[in-house]
């Protein structure tokens, strides 16, 4: 599933960006001042996207080798709420964008401001799932330490 995501990435940066900005090409003059923020918004978006799917695909690798549980995944796991937040970003500047004016109804801007909090609410998850990987690798620290003097005393 990563390397199709991944994959289908690639193909948004490479495909359908350029096809993109040649359709923005023939909006109406009084919106041509939104090409390039677009064009811009949807490529951060989609590096974000594939800076997730990059730190996923290290994770799982660390959990196939039953390395997860150390403070190396932290790294992973970092990353990934920084990159969600980023993600957001792009997204929150595009219903600035197109607030005002007329290029979308209202109620657009308003999706996509929902967006928004819905994608910092994967953010809030991922960190609460951080902080559940914290106590389980102080709790794998303190089983290798009992471990160890368990087997001091045998």
């Amino acid at each position: 599933m990563l390397v199709v995501l991944l994959a289908g990435s690639v193909f948004v940066q490479t495909v359908m960006v350029p096809l993109l900005a040649s359709d923005l090409e023939g909006v109406r003059p009084e919106f041509a001042y939104l090409r390039i923020p677009l064009l811009l918004i949807t490529v951060l978006f989609v590096v974000a996207v594939e800076v997730v799917l990059v730190c996923v695909w290290r994770l799982v690798t660390m959990v196939r080798r039953g390395t997860v549980f150390s403070h190396a995944a932290f790294r992973y796991v970092d990353i990934v709420i920084g990159a969600i937040v980023a993600a957001a970003l792009p997204v929150f500047a595009l219903g600035v964008l197109l607030a005002p004016g007329d290029p979308v109804p209202p109620g657009m801007v308003l999706l996509i401001g929902g967006a928004v909090v819905a994608i910092l609410g994967v953010a809030l998850i991922v960190l609460v799932l951080r902080m559940l990987l914290a106590q389980a690798v102080a709790r794998d620290i303190e089983a290798a330490q009992m471990q160890a003097e368990l087997d001091e005393v045998i």
